[in-house]
């Protein structure tokens, strides 16, 4: 069971406005008419009692509490002000207290803001644009104008004593108004935020459409969209930020689209509880739930089938609506757009073409701008991953501050930073290497689960700081611990001061032929020319002439991050070995699969050594690692360590797309089927396992033939992806690259 977050306090049932698209009066639910006036103090009470005890028992965190109508200013300064003493004093030292109101403006004034300055209500006003489009509908009863008594509503509130209470503009679409002059109106009035609703409409009373059109509502907001581009989008538009977030993986922001559960609950005058008001549109009643504040509590309401049925996310659309693309971002609509007699609210949004299109179309605009650079720049790809372990390291020393060997080992790392471009180049290199971020992730795994780990982490941090002190040839104090008689210097080599078991601190500088460390009273040198048998060395291959030289990585202790166990320390014939299959498998890459073998060689920074041969498919293995790193059997043939590297720099390269951009969301347990599985996977594993068949396919197509009916499979999947409404901008271009590296196999 969700709890409620929000509620809607009816606090007087009657309007100054007789608005003709008012879904309270002019809809199917009239059942305002035996309601009392004014919310009673009995109410108000017994309302604030419920909602802190919903509060305290669901510990929740903050409520938001929105005064309605009718016109909730009808109910006089007093009653507003019993209003705002009850729940303050309710959820004192139990939630923090969101007030707001929503009111058409008309009875605004100092006294009202006076009081709405004291208890921090926000207030929302209710303006369908320039006075031709606001006359359309927000006339008293006998026709007369309310737009110049709104305008200097607002006018009052933007005023320098009540300005920090203009919450934003509720605007109501109406597509025979000049959209272009609406939004100018709007922006004029500099609202902190701009609402567009979509008229009240079901199956049954279908929306006004002047033209017929089945996507008039879609193309008026989508010229409004285009001007509010034109104008650097002066103020937040919720309707467009809800779509732009949806679009990158985000949450709605608005109960009128996306898949997210309705918190909301619904007080009435007489204090019976309702679910969302909006339903008073489809028919008498819809809103009811037999519940009121005197006898039940919020969980009843909260467990009524019409508010678990928003819910449900995507199991409560209707099947069409599962099976859309956009469905992530319009949620099926309004719950109350969907309504038709026959059956209920199992249907599409009466708006579904208009939704369909307005999503299609604000995509469209923005796709190029939204995707992220990191999917076609490796620069930036990397330059986020390096922002990424900073950011990890930087969330590390927060957890660790307090413990002194830490703390003397963050200054170490300062100080280098501050040497000047050398020592901010070698803490780089050293920051960079792809085990960093697997040390920092286990330490900070164990500072979450309060495991200890201060010492360890101090000493990783310590050899860290050394090693970037002896790259970049720093005059500073480079003191390091050793246990077991070793310590490894990252991106550098192991180092061996004693004999195993022992441990103790050894100081290390640059001399001139390389390194060394004095332990007590005897000195070691050590380094690429000092030939001390203490000192192995990282060895490192080349993948080409022109290739920056890859790490063969077989010291770091955090090597350990891979699905199986690292080789030990390769003897001098074995690496030896190893570096020939290495050369001759990138040949055969370069050979078969040229344009996959230059992307995998992009940004390959380090090569760890595995236990046994390749499993099934020769597939290389991606470890909890930074980028660059890349785990190859030892023990694999030429044509296995190509497939390995091949697929393992497919994975890596996935992984560090994800790891900083969004190419999914993440909100949903949505299955699809798979062509290669038995059963049905989340997006993320069908998008990884066509990203990374696409490149076996055309090593197979060049070394041994094509898999039977293997580009017919991948083709399958990149269709489900193509409808899969979890991709952002980002993803859905991915997939289109996918669709077209897999073209240029088939050709």
């Amino acid at each position: 069971m969700i709890a409620f977050r929000e509620i809607v306090l009816k606090v007087h049932s009657r309007c100054d406005l007789a608005c003709d698209h008012c879904y309270v009066y002019e809809h199917a639910d009239q059942s305002w008419r035996a309601r009392p006036k004014v919310i009673s103090p009995e109410v108000i009470s017994r309302t604030a009692s419920r909602l802190a005890e919903h509060a305290r028992d669901h510990a929740l965190p903050s409520v938001t509490v929105i005064l309605h109508g009718g016109e909730p200013l009808l109910a006089g300064t007093a009653r507003l002000r019993l209003v705002c003493e009850e729940f303050s004093r309710a959820l004192t030292g139990i939630a923090a207290l969101d007030l707001r109101i929503h009111t058409n403006g008309l009875q605004l004034s100092t006294r009202y803001l006076d009081l709405f300055a004291e208890f921090g209500v926000r207030v929302g006003i209710s303006l369908d644009g320039d006075r031709a489009a606001n006359d359309r509908h927000r006339r008293f009863a006998d026709g007369r104008t309310s737009h110049p008594l709104v305008l200097a509503a607002v006018a009052l509130l933007r005023s320098a004593p009540y300005r920090h209470l203009y919450q934003g503009l509720l605007c109501t679409v109406d597509v025979a108004n000049d959209p272009v002059a609406v939004l100018d109106a709007l922006v004029e009035l500099e609202p902190p935020r701009v609402d567009f609703l979509l008229p009240h409409a079901t199956w049954e009373t279908p929306p006004v459409r002047p033209d017929g059109a089945p996507d008039a509502y879609a193309r008026w907001l989508l010229r409004i969209f285009d001007h509010w581009e034109r104008l650097g989008r002066p103020v937040p538009v919720r309707l467009f930020e809800s779509l732009l977030s949806t679009l990158r993986g985000g949450p709605s922001l608005t109960e009128s689209l996306g898949l997210a559960p309705t918190d909301l609950v619904v007080v009435e005058t007489d204090g019976t509880l309702e679910q969302v008001d909006s339903l008073k549109s489809a028919f008498e009643g819809a809103a009811a739930t037999g519940f009121n504040v005197f006898d039940h509590a919020f969980d009843r309401v909260a467990a009524h089938p019409g508010v678990r049925a928003r819910q449900l996310g995507l199991a409560g659309v209707s099947d069409s609506c599962r099976r859309c693309p956009v469905v992530r971002s319009c949620g099926g609509g309004l719950y109350t757009h969907r309504y038709r007699d026959r059956n209920g609210f199992d249907n599409p949004s009466v708006y579904c073409t208009d939704l369909r299109e307005l999503v299609d179309g604000v995509e469209g605009r923005t796709a190029p701008r939204e995707t992220a650079r990191q999917l076609s720049d490796p620069a930036e790809l990397a330059r986020s991953q390096e922002e990424l372990t900073r950011i990890l390291l930087a969330r590390l020393n927060a957890d660790l501050a307090g413990d002194p060997g830490w703390a003397h080992a963050w200054e170490l790392v300062a100080a280098v930073e501050r040497a000047g471009p050398a020592g901010a180049d070698a803490l780089d290199a050293v920051l960079d290497h792809p085990f960093t971020r697997t040390w920092v992730l286990a330490a900070l795994d164990a500072a979450r689960d309060g495991r200890p780990g201060a010492a360890e982490a101090a000493r990783r941090l310590t050899a860290l700081a050394a090693a970037a002190v002896l790259r970049g040839g720093l005059d500073l104090p480079a003191e390091v611990a050793y246990r077991d008689g070793e310590v490894y210097l990252p991106t550098l080599g192991l180092l061996r001061l004693g004999e195993p078991g022992t441990q103790g601190r050894a100081s290390l500088h640059v001399t001139d032929d390389g390194y060394a460390a004095r332990d007590g009273r005897s000195e070691h040198r050590f380094g690429p020319a000092a030939g001390d048998a203490r000192w192995q060395p990282v060895r490192t291959w080349s993948p080409g002439p022109d290739a920056a030289p890859v790490a063969l990585e077989d010291l770091d202790p955090y090597r350990n991050c891979f699905p199986r166990p690292p080789r030990l320390r390769l003897g001098a014939g074995e690496t030896e070995e190893w570096r020939g299959r290495l050369d001759r498998a990138w040949a055969l890459l370069h050979k078969a699969v040229p344009g996959f073998a230059r992307a995998a060689a992009a940004g390959l920074t380090t090569l760890t050594p595995l236990a046994g041969g390749p499993r099934a498919g020769g597939w290389g293995e991606a470890g909890r690692h930074g980028p660059g790193a890349l785990g190859v059997p030892y023990a694999a043939g030429v044509r296995e360590t190509a497939l390995a590297l091949l697929t393992g720099r497919r994975r890596t390269r996935l992984r560090a797309l994800a790891e900083v951009t969004d190419l999914y969301a993440l909100d949903g347990q949505w299955q699809h089927p798979s062509p290669w599985r038995s059963r049905p996977v989340p997006v993320s594993r069908l998008l990884a396992d066509v990203h990374e068949r696409v490149a076996v396919e055309a090593y197979r197509r060049a070394t041994a033939g094509p898999e039977p009916g293997g580009s017919d499979r991948i083709h399958e999947a990149l269709d489900r992806l193509s409808t899969a409404a979890e991709l952002t901008v980002t993803g859905k271009r991915l997939v289109a690259e996918l669709r077209y590296e897999l073209k240029a196999v088939d050709a």
